[in-house]
Parts: C-alpha cells; sequence; structure tokens
C-alpha cells in the first residue's frame, strides 16, 4: 500500500537492485561523538526497502548534530530521558522518528555512547533510486522537480516513507541502512554553519552540508550573519 512503511519489521525483503551499495556501515561508524558522525554522513546513502519490494535510495548532503551532555539546550534530550526520546540514549546506530509541528516525520541517527543521547537530524538527501515512488509518497506531481523531493527534514522523511513505527529501528541490517558514499564519486567538500529554524544555542555551528548542492534546504535564520566553515574529509 502507498505510503506503508516497513516498520522495523525483521525477514527478508525484495530487493530491486539496481545499484550496488555495499555492506551497510557498522554500529562503530555511529559510536562517536556527533558532529564527527556528522561530518562523515555527507555523501553516505541511506536506503530504505519497502515491504512491497521497492528499493528507496538518497544520499545525504545536509544534517545537524545535536549533543547528549548537557551543553545543547537545542537538543530533545536536554532536560533528560521521556517517552518521547528515550531511543536517542541507545544504542548507537538507531533510527530516532519524531514528528515535528504535530504534521511531518523528522528522522535522526542516534550516535555516541549509549546513555549520552546525541543524534544527528537528517535534512536533505540528493533522490538517487525510487524517485517515482518518493514523489508519490510525497504527493508530487510526476512532473516535479527533483530537488524538491527530500529538501528538508520533513520531506525527507515523508520522501522515504518513514513514520512514528520506525523509531527505534536498526540501521545495521534491512529494511532501513546507511552505506558509505559510492566509491567512484569523489568526496563531498564539507561546509559547517550554525544550525537552522533554532532559538536555543542557535551560535553552534553544528549544521554540515554540501558546498554547492542544489540539494541542500534554504538557510533560515534569524541571524544576521551566517557563518560557514569549510572543513577536510
Amino acid at each position: 500500500m502507498l505510503g506503508r512503511s516497513a516498520g522495523c519489521a525483521t525477514g527478508v525483503f525484495p530487493d530491486t537492485r539496481s545499484m550496488p551499495l555495499g555492506p551497510p556501515l557498522r554500529q562503530a561508524f555511529y559510536a562517536r561523538d556527533s558532529r564527527v558522525v556528522a561530518a562523515d554522513l555527507i555523501g553516505c546513502r541511506l536506503v530504505h526497502r519497502l515491504r512491497d519490494g521497492d528499493r528507496l535510495v538518497v544520499r545525504i548532503v545536509e544534517v545537524e548534530a545535536y549533543r547528549g551532555d548537557g551543553s545543547d539546550p537545542a537538543s530533545h534530550a536536554h532536560r533528560g530521558q521521556t517517552p518521547r526520546n528515550k531511543t536517542m540514549f541507545g544504542p548507537a546506530g538507531r533510527l530516532y522518528a519524531y514528528r515535528s509541528y504535530g504534521i511531518h516525520i523528522c528522522v535522526n541517527v542516534v550516535c555516541g555512547e549509549r546513555g549520552m543521547a546525541s543524534a544527528v537530524l537528517l535534512r536533505a538527501a540528493q533522490p538517487l533510486e525510487g524517485l517515482s515512488r518518493m514523489r508519490a509518497l510525497r504527493g508530487l506531481a510526476l512532473d516535479s522537480k527533483d530537488d524538491v523531493i527530500a529538501r528538508g527534514p520533513g520531506r525527507l522523511g515523508a520522501a522515504l516513507g518513514l513514520t512514528l513505527l520506525d523509531d527505534g529501528c536498526s540501521l545495521l541490517r534491512a529494511p532501513l541502512t546507511l552505506h558509505p558514499p559510492e566509491a567512484s564519486n569523489p568526496l563531498a567538500q564539507v561546509e559547517r554553519g550554525p544550525r537552522v529554524g533554532i532559538t536555543k544555542a542557535a551560535e553552534l555551528p553544528d549544521r554540515f552540508f554540501e558546498r554547492n548542492s542544489p540539494w541542500v534546504s534554504p538557510f533560515r535564520s534569524g541571524h544576521k550573519k551566517r557563518r560557514v566553515n569549510s572543513i577536510g574529509r
């Protein structure tokens, strides 16, 4: 059924593979500082295998890191564990999904040590495979531009058919997996700047994005000056 998420079910998922992906990232990749993970996620490919065999693949181009050490008041876990944010507390390598403004499903990658509650919000992605299905999941016209499919965290979650039922799902095995950047492509040029659309700790440069990418979401902030730094890969 259109829009139905595979959830966290285990088992064999049909695979309409058209591009080689290789093995998914291992848990050690996620068990690091969220800012380090965030920078390394740029260019990685996120895969969602739907129950009917469709495979949706996107390339991550924009993320935001959120810390769980008490220094980040914008983090959902800043005031401790709740039923809503318990997935953030680990283990690393799981998906943390939440509803934003009562409408959009936003998804994060859980990072760091168990109990530290740090995560990386997936803000925007370049669609690679299953674009017609993504458009249908978003309710877009068939001739809509590719760059509007998953540009923004709510759009990304919807395009991949993710719901609150996917909260806590492992990213180490199907139906949800994250894979390294494609070996044949050059490494993404990553820039770093302030996070978007928050009022607390807005000065922290914990937004990471691919330089000059048309897939990155528009920058919106109450600050007059945008601070952006390039970082090496």
